[in-house]
């Protein structure tokens, strides 16, 4: 199994990026994934999720409006994009996956994870 995660870099307030996560390994349409961040310092943070199918997505308040994940089974590919960032979005952002079609917003519940794309947003 092998998530392997890209597109972060340094931004400026306001600014925007899109996250991808190729898999490989697994079905990959059988599985829920999400983007989980974690800044320096603090523990990791839950940012959203999508079902199997793409039909059904969730999102932590913190991006609520901001963020959009999606998905392309085809592909074997999750994005995040990412809009107006603040620099408390700050954080390496890594994408996770977990056995079955439902996700949950707890970091703990996904079983394989990626190495983590860094994101900066400062002036």
């Amino acid at each position: 199994v092998q998530l392997q995660a890209s597109g972060g870099g340094s931004v400026q307030p306001g600014g925007s990026l899109r996250l991808s996560c190729v898999a490989s390994g697994f079905r990959f349409s059988s599985f829920a994934m999400s983007w989980v961040r974690q800044a320096p310092g603090k523990e990791r943070e839950f940012v959203a999720a999508i079902s199997g199918s793409g039909r059904s997505t969730y999102y932590a308040d913190s991006v609520k409006g901001r963020a959009t994940i999606s998905r392309d089974n085809a592909k074997n590919t999750v994005y995040l994009q990412m809009s107006s960032l603040k620099p408390e979005d700050t954080a390496v952002y890594y994408c996770a996956a977990r056995s079955g079609t439902y996700y949950t917003n707890n970091p703990r519940d996904y079983d394989y994870w990626g190495q983590g794309t860094k994101v900066t947003v400062s002036s």
